[in-house]
């Protein structure tokens, strides 16, 4: 384990795919938007890839430098963030998966 704090940042593909799951606005029966995912939930997976690289499950056996978290939110059911370890040792989030309901 490392004690080491990674600067993490969100790719535009990242923000795409969460664009394209939630939309610019709240739904008509309250389903949340991408900037209700973004003001909930994103600052704690951040802190999680940020504290918690080494801990996290691997997305592909023996490739370390794929990551993924898994989690259930507090404006969406359930969500997978994949991160990447980038050259500078980085980790960018470039991809996420969420279950609203």
């Amino acid at each position: 384990m490392s004690d080491l704090r990674r600067e993490v940042r969100a790719t535009q593909a990242f923000f795409e795919e969460l664009d394209s799951q939630l939309g610019d606005e709240r739904g008509p029966n309250g389903e949340p938007s991408s900037y209700d995912f973004q003001s909930h939930e994103l600052f704690a997976i951040v802190e999680r890839f940020a504290e918690d690289w080494d801990r996290l499950p691997e997305l592909i056996r023996g490739r370390s430098d794929y990551r993924v978290l898994i989690g259930s939110g507090m404006v969406v059911r359930a969500f997978v963030v994949t991160g990447q370890l980038a050259p500078d040792q980085a980790v960018e989030l470039t991809g996420i998966e969420i279950d609203r309901y």
